[in-house]
Order: structure tokens, then C-alpha cells, then sequence
């Protein structure tokens, strides 16, 4: 269970236009956020979220680093990607069914800004331009994903092909 941190709206405010998540973004979009946001503290090796369970939140890194990790069957959880200061974690609040896709554990100490997803998806669809900017930073982030994730399994799977 995460430790809640106190922080106002107006220090949410300042916090969040410091990230490059939200740069260049409107003031007022940046204000109705904020009214979402909360800090968070994990603690090294606490589960940030659980592979199938509901996602109900984003978070941003501020300090730390979290594992990706995703089940593998008669292995366990298996880490697929490493997330550090600054970075976005979790996109499935955005899409039914609401359900995480994979895990996250902290492997360091990790203090984050954590974002209610029914808040927001409440608050976009009220105002569809933040709607639309909100998914236009999330798709981002997930395209990257992705790339890095084809990457790495080039690597992995060409390497023992013998592909270059």
C-alpha cells in the first residue's frame, strides 16, 4: 500500500509543469490535474500494481526506479522493462476493461506523483481538448514503448537466428 504525501493543488501545479510529460502544456489543463494528483512512496521491492488487477491511476517517477515485470508461467514475474526518474508509468486507466497488462514493483526507494484515472477520464471527457492532449502524450509514450520492446526482441530473437 503506498504512503500518501501531503502537496496542494498549487504545488501539484509547479510540480507537474516541471516534467517533460507536461511540458508546453495549457496552464488551465495543468490546474485541472493537478485536481487528480497525489504523491505516493513505495518502498524498494513493494508492488506499485499487479498484472490483471484494476488500473485505476498514473503515475510520474519522481525519484527512483520501478520494474516492468510480467508473469511468465512455472517462472514467475519476469522484468521487461526499467523505468527511472521523470518517466510515466501505467496507460491502462485510459482503456477498458481498466485492467493492468503488467506489473510494477519498485526496486529502489520511489516517490511519485500518482494521477486518479477515473478522475481524469471524468475531467476529459468534460473538456475534450484536455481529452485529446492527454492521449496525444500517451500514445507517444506508448509508441516508444513499443519500438523499445520490438528492439529488444530483434535482439534477442535475431542474435539466436543468427539475423544481424
Amino acid at each position: 500500500m503506498p504512503q500518501h504525501e501531503s502537496s496542494t493543488s498549487t504545488g501539484f501545479e509547479k510540480i507537474l509543469a516541471g516534467f517533460p510529460f507536461f511540458e508546453a502544456m495549457e496552464a488551465h489543463h495543468l490546474k485541472t490535474i493537478a485536481g487528480c494528483a497525489s504523491n505516493v512512496k513505495f518502498k524498494a521491492g513493494e508492488m506499485i500494481f499487479r498484472e490483471n488487477e484494476d488500473a485505476t491511476q498514473f503515475y510520474v517517477i519522481r525519484h527512483g526506479n520501478v520494474g516492468v515485470e510480467v508473469h511468465v508461467p512455472h517462472r514467475g514475474p519476469m522484468t521487461v522493462g526499467t523505468l527511472h526518474d521523470e518517466d510515466v508509468l501505467g496507460w491502462s486507466w485510459l482503456f477498458p476493461p481498466y485492467q493492468w497488462h503488467y506489473g510494477a514493483r519498485a526496486l529502489t526507494l520511489v516517490r511519485a506523483t500518482a494521477f486518479d484515472g477515473l478522475c481524469l477520464r471524468k475531467k476529459c471527457d468534460e473538456d475534450r481538448d484536455l481529452g485529446y492532449e492527454l492521449m496525444k502524450r500517451f500514445a507517444n509514450i506508448m509508441v516508444n514503448r513499443l519500438q523499445n520492446t520490438r528492439l529488444q526482441l530483434l535482439d534477442v530473437y535475431g542474435n539466436a537466428k543468427g539475423i544481424h
